[in-house]
């Protein structure tokens, strides 16, 4: 067990849902996630999420993973994302 999670999923589909969004998420790639919440977060991938099994606060246990973003013109700025609150994953140009 990994730790700690509020959201975890069991359901082969949540499942499924949470590994394509490892996929989506390979490191150094520069990314606009919108959450379910309809936050936006940019930034860059420091290394690829791995899916892992959490428990929640009521002893269930499930998937989950965290992303951590970089600002990579802010050195001080970074945020970690659970995959299950992501709505949706872009992948943004490099210039």
């Amino acid at each position: 067990m990994s730790g700690k999670a509020e959201n975890v999923y069991a359901e082969p589909g949540d499942i499924g849902r949470i590994q394509q969004l490892v996929v989506e998420l390979p490191s150094q790639a520069h990314v606009r996630i919108t959450m379910k919440n309809g936050s936006i977060i940019t930034g860059a991938v420091t290394e690829r999420p791995a899916a892992q099994l959490f428990e929640n606060a009521y002893g269930a246990a499930g998937m989950n993973a965290r992303v951590r973003l970089d600002d990579p013109t802010q050195p001080a700025w970074n945020v970690y994302v659970w995959l299950g609150d992501i709505k949706r994953v872009e992948r943004l140009i490099e210039n």
